[in-house]
């Protein structure tokens, strides 16, 4: 069923980007819809369905929100925000792998903030908190120094698709990479375009986190 306001005409439903909440409590979860009635160009829906941003709002991850955020992925094509309260260092990278768009903490989840994140979902991108990202990092290059691997050839990157994701993983956007590297800024996105699809990744997180595994940053 779809939650309209009155008065928005039929014709501009198509171009707004349709959004489902879910929470633990309904008082979470009505706090969420009223942030985000008030865009115009959101579209608040009960059901999920391909292409739509599932917003997901959790106090913790356990067994059963990690199972909604693989169904609102998987099953019904959405691409999952998560609000969440915490995260344990044992649960980064099977965060990043259920195919989570975007992070945001419970503690800063104004409704600009909300309207950020499921703009960024809704675009196909990803976007975490950078203390997160930077435990990310940290994780992994720990577990890889562990694992005695040492840069190998594995991913098959090019020279240039991994110096992308070196600066993707100091949380550089577009622009300041192109910067950096003396590219434009489009051939930044087809770099990181063409890995992601090469790897059958989901986003620059995921990205960022298998590049890690490999020995690449």
């Amino acid at each position: 069923m779809l939650i309209q306001r009155s008065g928005t005409p039929a014709h501009d439903v198509r171009e707004r980007i349709a959004v489902t909440v879910t929470a633990s409590d309904p008082l979470t979860r009505e706090g969420a819809v009223s942030q985000l009635r008030r865009e115009p160009e959101i579209e608040l829906r009960e059901e999920p369905g391909p292409g739509s941003v599932a917003l997901l709002i959790e106090e913790g991850l356990d067994d059963d929100a990690f199972a909604r955020l693989r169904r609102a992925v998987r099953s019904e094509g959405s691409r999952a925000v998560l609000v969440v309260g915490a995260v344990r260092e044992s649960e980064l990278l099977d965060l990043i792998e259920c195919g989570v768009r975007a992070v945001v903490w419970r503690r800063e989840a104004t409704g600009p903030r909300l309207v950020q994140a499921v703009r960024v979902a809704a675009r196909g991108e990803g976007e975490l908190p950078a203390d997160l990202l930077g435990r990310l990092i940290s994780q992994v290059g720990t577990l890889h120094r562990g694992n005695g691997a040492a840069g190998g050839t594995t991913l098959g990157l090019a020279p240039r698709e991994a110096d992308v994701l070196r600066l993707v993983a100091e949380g550089l956007d577009t622009g300041e990479i192109a910067g950096k590297l003396s590219y434009s800024e489009r051939t930044v996105k087809n770099v990181m375009h063409g890995l992601t699809t090469r790897l059958h990744l989901r986003n620059r997180a995921h990205a960022v986190a298998y590049a890690l595994r490999q020995g690449y940053i």
